[in-house]
């Protein structure tokens, strides 16, 4: 993986805002397909969620990427800060996984060198896409864009056959595996 110069996210902290972020797995590799890996995605969610005191709207796993809709509830926030406390636990996790189960070949496609250095790296590089949301109208259908992600895959027929999303939880089906925040109308 080269180590080259690569593009900066721009981020917005705007008071009210939502925030649609899109973050991937490195070399878009499906390292997002087994339930343990989603709970810990779930996990490192519901943790940033409490830390950094954001509603968090709606989500989808996707098996090589994740989208989530969050909206800080503090004016003061940061939400590369958000971000990163989401992502760096999923690696942590991953990269300790892969030690204690003795899974050498992984860990060794997910270490890259960086300068004189060698990094485990299980997200893509970069901040990933961050769009501020600012219309509560938006808010929704940023949601329902989010959940019709495996159905344009090919992965589910209706969004609510898909497991690791929140699509449940706002068709009343069932409350999901994790708890989402009312949508502001």
């Amino acid at each position: 993986m080269p180590d080259g110069h690569r593009k900066r996210r721009k981020t917005y902290n705007e008071p009210g805002h939502g925030h649609y972020l899109t973050y991937s797995c490195v070399n878009r590799w499906p390292l997002l397909r087994k339930e343990r890996t989603c709970r810990w995605v779930l996990d490192a969610i519901e943790t940033a969620r409490q830390r950094h005191g954001f509603d968090v709207h709606a989500f989808v796993i996707m098996p090589e990427h994740v989208h989530l809709l969050v909206r800080p509830r503090s004016a003061d926030y940061r939400i590369e800060r958000f971000l990163y406390n989401v992502k760096r636990p999923v690696a942590w996790r991953a990269k300790a996984w892969l030690a204690e189960t003795g899974n050498e070949d992984w860990l060794r496609r997910l270490t890259f060198a960086h300068g004189s250095r060698r990094v485990f790296r299980f997200w893509l590089p970069g901040g990933g896409f961050d769009r501020n949301i600012f219309r509560e109208m938006t808010l929704k259908e940023v949601a329902d864009y989010i959940h019709g992600n495996p159905v344009r895959r090919g992965l589910a027929e209706n969004p609510t056959d898909w497991p690791w999303s929140s699509a449940r939880f706002w068709n009343g089906s069932d409350a999901g595996p994790l708890r989402m925040d009312p949508i502001p109308t």
